[in-house]
């Protein structure tokens, strides 16, 4: 039986979330405001070749996931809306002690990366500063060359 067709954010939200290393297909259902069932997502995430044949099977919570460097560093309003899903998810009642464990290295990790963040900023700001002070130097020895030079 064919299930209700997906739709282009929700598949991309699905994309996005699986490939960030969330796997339990009940978490993932969650995460999409309980539009579709956790078969669903499971099938779903079959037709996109996402799952390998181990995870094909139903009720696979867990598996190693390999880290995979994002192309930019997240923004601090997306850790931010990591960190309310993860929340909102903490709030459904019969969470397993593993579904509660992920989600609360979720919200620990999301803190960590907003200060890591903001250091990140003030190192860009402090290198981009140092790197004009550079340039003001160079042309400052060129002057004072030039100067000396007459």
């Amino acid at each position: 039986m064919k299930g209700k067709p997906w739709a282009p954010e929700d598949e991309k939200k699905l994309k996005d979330l699986f490939k960030s290393g969330i796997v339990d297909f009940g978490v993932l259902a969650s995460s999409l405001k309980g539009k579709y069932s956790e078969e669903g997502v499971r099938q779903k995430l079959m037709k996109l070749g996402l799952l390998k044949e181990q995870q094909q099977r139903k009720n696979v919570s867990c598996c190693s996931s390999k880290l995979v460097l994002p192309e930019e560093l997240p923004s601090v309003e997306e850790a931010l809306k990591t960190l309310s899903a993860a929340l909102k998810l903490l709030e459904k009642p019969g969470l397993s002690k593993a579904e509660i464990q992920r989600l609360r290295s979720i919200i620990s990790g999301v803190k960590i990366y907003k200060e890591l963040f903001a250091d990140y900023v003030n190192y860009r700001g402090l290198e981009a500063e140092l790197f004009e002070l550079r340039e003001k130097y160079a042309e400052l020895v060129k002057k004072t060359k030039g100067a000396a030079a007459k």
